[in-house]
């Protein structure tokens, strides 16, 4: 935008929160979307998109505070990329999701819908992530008040998380509160040790250097799973590393190393070695075991994943006699959870590794009338799969933030299930696809779940039946 359109809105009060945890406020009509604000709020605003009906500023100042606003707890809150809330009570930041999903459902899906269930809080509100990846970088990020400072430099050497929108430069990071210790103990130790033997921390505008990520899973059986991983080879110094790591922290009960040499952090093509243990971890969901690997997906929040298929079991009524399709189901988790209650699980998912993790978790609990596959839902189901595995009574879909395609919509359409479940991690695309099954489907309930406080993510369940 030109100097002439360098427009500058003064004393706007805030009133609400849209959709991607952006806030918003109203100036002639027109609604402004920004970040950084807490309703209450009164601001000064920089407009950097101005279209007919809405604009997108940027917050240049805050001249008065929300009654609202608390202090937020972790001395990186605003830096860091992982939270966006802390300046809200857990209170308000639930009543936010829970009116973002219920606009999301009726802007978006123009829909017919029953009381929508209070949300359902977390009771942990710190330290409930089981996994978290941090980064060792060669660049650290600069607070405001180190810039300037001729003995502070950039080329400082920071094990944390990548700064908010900055792709190559990492917050050094103190404490974490998302997950239980030993996890800022584990970072800190190998960042301590690295910097001893004087190795090198990855480069990332460069894609060189040693070190380079952990994760870290914490299980509530108690089970450890470390993860290290190198951008070069340098086995001396890597078996060193391990070893130490290894007898500091004795209650890791596996160990692995990865080499990285692409230049994405994703180790879906890559193949961590088991150092120390047997290369897995173990989890429970009330009586469930499910056997978790390096690569294998998992809820984030297990107390929260618990409640959310608990959720699911509860609209689901099921009689016993009912065959379920799962789809995008995963490793098999809410498939396994409704086992002793069904006649068969039937769990249908895109990636084969995790359609391997799905057949190992049913066998670890015993579980003999579910079959997993590999493939897309709307290749894979057709007549002859039906006249095989029986037509579902009750789909259950769990689709990523992107939700279904229209050719899977039309898919179940046609399929005509008398129950669908669909559970979703993005309410607007949620609202989109329930729209479109509206053709056929009721909504029935609809219930919000919260799995990660602190941050603008929201899980909703929603139970549809045909109507008739």
């Amino acid at each position: 935008m030109g100097k002439k359109k360098n427009i500058i809105l003064e004393n706007l009060l805030v009133t609400g929160y849209a959709a991607e945890g952006k806030s918003l406020a109203k100036h002639e009509g027109k609604v402004i979307f920004m970040e950084n604000a807490v309703p209450g709020d009164i601001v000064t605003v920089r407009l950097v998109k101005n279209k007919k009906d809405w604009a997108e500023g940027q917050v240049i100042a805050i001249t008065g505070y929300s009654e609202e606003r608390i202090l937020p707890f972790c001395s990186h809150f605003g830096i860091c990329g992982g939270c966006q809330w802390q300046m809200l009570p857990y209170e308000k930041q639930l009543e936010y999701k829970q009116d973002q999903v219920l606009q999301s459902l009726k802007r978006i899906g123009k829909l017919e819908l029953p009381d929508i269930k209070p949300i359902l809080g977390s009771e942990k509100t710190i330290r409930y992530r089981n996994k978290l990846e941090y980064t060792f970088s060669n660049r650290r990020y600069l607070l405001k008040e180190e810039l300037g400072n001729s003995e502070i430099s950039v080329l400082q050497n920071a094990a944390g998380f990548h700064a908010r929108g900055i792709f190559d430069k990492i917050v050094d990071v103190d404490t974490c509160w998302l997950q239980e210790e030993p996890t800022n103990e584990i970072r800190k130790e190998i960042k301590r040790w690295a910097l001893e033997k004087e190795a090198s921390f990855y480069d990332i505008q460069r894609h060189t250097g040693w070190l380079r990520n952990v994760q870290v899973r914490i299980c509530r059986t108690g089970e450890i799973m470390v993860n290290i991983v190198f951008g070069e080879l340098d086995e001396s110094l890597q078996t060193a590393l391990l070893d130490h790591i290894k007898n500091r922290f004795p209650q890791i009960t596996t160990l692995l190393h990865t080499l990285n040499r692409k230049w994405n952090d994703s180790l879906n093509d890559l193949h961590p070695v088991v150092f120390h243990g047997n290369g897995y971890v173990i989890e429970k969901l009330e009586d469930f075991s499910f056997k978790i690997g390096p690569k294998s997906f998992f809820q984030t929040n297990t107390a929260q994943a618990e409640r959310l298929y608990q959720t699911i079991r509860g609209l689901a009524a099921l009689q016993g006699s009912e065959t379920i399709y799962d789809l995008y189901c995963g490793t098999g988790s809410i498939g396994i959870f409704l086992s002793p209650l069904v006649k068969k699980i039937v769990g249908i998912e895109l990636i084969a590794e995790a359609i391997a993790d799905a057949k190992e978790n049913a066998l670890l609990n015993q579980i003999h009338h579910a079959a997993f596959f590999t493939g897309d839902v709307t290749a894979v189901c057709d007549d002859a799969f039906f006249a095989e595995n029986g037509r579902p009574d009750l789909i259950v879909s769990d689709p990523p933030r992107a939700g279904m395609t229209e050719k899977l919509i039309a898919k179940l359409l046609e399929i005509a299930a008398e129950k669908i479940i669909y559970v979703s991690c993005n309410p607007a695309t949620q609202a989109r696809d329930l729209h479109l099954l509206s053709e056929k489907y009721q909504i029935s309930a609809v219930q919000p779940v919260d799995m990660f406080p602190h941050t603008l993510h929201i899980e909703n369940v929603t139970a549809l039946f045909l109507k008739h």
